[in-house]
């Protein structure tokens, strides 16, 4: 597919922003992870017609989730953060994996709490990661209508958690994903359900 792959250079290049993940002390542990304003730049050429949605699923602690488009094909990212924004940053970085754009590793910086995590030795020392560049990957498998059923009612039922105010519990179980096989998907709704009950 020529025109994600268009896309996922445009993710690669945007690559400019450092996430920060949490603070120890004067330590902070960052990621790399696609600026806003650089995706912006970089994707309306590749893809006019792309977009991103956030969702603050819990304030405190930050937990946020991303939804991209791009292609055609939309893939959601979930993290925390030290702050919204950071939060905010690891969720578009967590998509752009799910595109197969890997951000790299985390790294711990010196964090001062008036300037910010300092990745300013980061920025000189190598550019940000760059994946080699994608191995032509088989057509993606025809979607299956019980795993996208499977994952409505979940959204239902995150949306029905997020007005009883559980939201940021169920972006703790929502971590690991929406289950890849409808047996992990049931085992999901059903700890959600009991969330709800519970």
């Amino acid at each position: 597919m020529p025109e994600l792959d268009r896309v996922r250079e445009a993710l690669r290049a945007s690559m400019t922003a450092w996430a920060t993940l949490e603070v120890r002390g004067d330590q902070a542990r960052v990621m790399p992870a696609p600026d806003p304003d650089q995706l912006a730049a970089h994707l309306g050429s590749a893809d006019p017609g792309w977009t991103l949605a956030w969702a603050c699923d819990s304030a405190q602690p930050p937990v946020v989730r991303a939804r991209l488009t791009l292609a055609g094909v939309s893939r959601e990212g979930l993290a925390t953060g030290q702050t919204l924004t950071d939060a905010k940053l690891a969720a578009l970085a967590d998509a752009a994996r799910l595109y197969g754009v890997p951000s790299g590793d985390t790294t711990w910086v010196e964090y001062d709490p008036e300037e910010g995590a300092n990745t300013t030795d980061l920025d000189a020392e190598a550019p940000l990661p760059a994946a080699p560049r994608p191995v032509s990957r088989p057509p993606e498998p025809p979607r299956d209508p019980q795993m996208e059923k499977a994952r409505r009612h979940i959204e239902d039922l995150l949306e029905q958690l997020k007005v009883a105010g559980k939201g940021g519990d169920a972006a703790r179980i929502l971590m690991r994903g929406y289950g890849e096989t409808l047996d992990e998907s049931r085992a999901i709704y059903k700890e959600l359900q009991t969330l709800l009950k519970g």
